[in-house]
């Protein structure tokens, strides 16, 4: 008899475990030298993202130890991925790097990473489904199809800042790169953008259907077709405060009727064409942009009104 407290005890501390582990971690680690067999602790860290976030709650954050290599990974759940002041490394030739497919009240965020397609990956970032993405302090390079993909079929919230994405026009491989292509489906997709750069692609930012951009304090530049393209009639781009330049078609370019694009304090210099407007789309100023050295440019067709 003098044993069964004892069975007791030890049942429920094993049932006790069983629980945790089945819950996962609100921090898992990673580290170059790690392996996924490990319990993602920080004495024992996992080796991939991949890895980390199959042993890591919803809402928890994996978090990296040095800068490593850690793998594409495509993430299903509340997470956050921070490569800490290492600035953690994804190396996806001839793949997508991180694809977001989470729930409808899912965050996801990533921040401190370099991403890179080595120019033979497809996109660095595909937003599929989620409430939320933030992207903060990452660069990504050496895409051939997109550095940031939001093909959102309900709608989504979108924030990159403090980020740049950028590749080498002189590649073959990434001749058609976009560095933000942008739309949705049924719902609004709401992006903002805060001290971005898009540079050095074939487009700097495309923004499609149903999707509403504000950009602030970013640099759309020296890309091969346009820096800022509004291309579907439900498409709206807010700009302020921003360079675009040395575009070689267009700096900014609302291709189809219904297409909006305001401006307000931005520079746009020294683009083959500075501003150019299709029948029936809009680019609307509110006086205090600076346009000069373009090759040839359309003066906006409005003025900010209150809507």
């Amino acid at each position: 008899m003098s044993q069964l407290p004892r069975l007791g005890a030890a049942l429920v501390l094993s049932l006790t475990a069983a629980t945790v582990h089945a819950v996962g971690l609100t921090r898992a680690w990673v580290s170059g030298i790690g392996d996924d067999a490990n319990p993602c602790a920080r004495t024992a860290p996992c080796k991939t993202f991949a890895g980390a976030q199959a042993k890591t709650a919803p809402g928890g954050e994996i978090t990296a130890i040095d800068a490593g290599s850690y793998g594409v990974v495509t993430i299903t759940q509340a997470l956050t991925i921070n490569g800490e002041g290492s600035v953690a490394t994804i190396s996806a030739p001839g793949l997508n790097a991180i694809t977001v497919n989470a729930g409808p009240n899912d965050r996801v965020v990533l921040r401190n990473l370099s991403i890179n397609g080595v120019n033979t990956g497809l996109s660095g970032i595909r937003y599929l489904s989620g409430k939320e993405l933030v992207v903060t302090n990452v660069s990504i390079r050496g895409f051939t199809q997109s550095g940031i993909e939001m093909a959102v079929a309900g709608g989504g919230n979108l924030h990159v800042l403090d980020s740049v994405i950028s590749n080498s026009t002189g590649a073959a491989s990434i001749a058609n790169s976009v560095g933000m292509d942008l739309e949705s489906g049924n719902g609004l997709g709401l992006v903002t953008l805060d001290n971005v750069r898009l540079q050095g692609l074939n487009n700097g930012l495309v923004v499609g259907a149903n999707t509403r951009v504000t950009a602030t304090d970013s640099v759309f530049s020296s890309n091969v077709s346009n820096g800022i393209l509004a291309s579907a009639s439900t498409a709206v781009v807010n700009v302020a405060d921003s360079q675009i330049a040395f575009n070689a078609l267009v700096g900014v370019n609302a291709s189809v009727a219904g297409a909006t694009i305001r401006l307000a304090a931005n520079h746009i210099y020294n683009n083959t064409q500075g501003v150019t407007i299709a029948a029936g789309a809009t680019v609307s100023s509110d006086g205090n942009n600076r346009v000069a050295g373009n090759g040839s440019s359309t003066s906006p067709n409005g003025t900010i009104t209150v809507e």
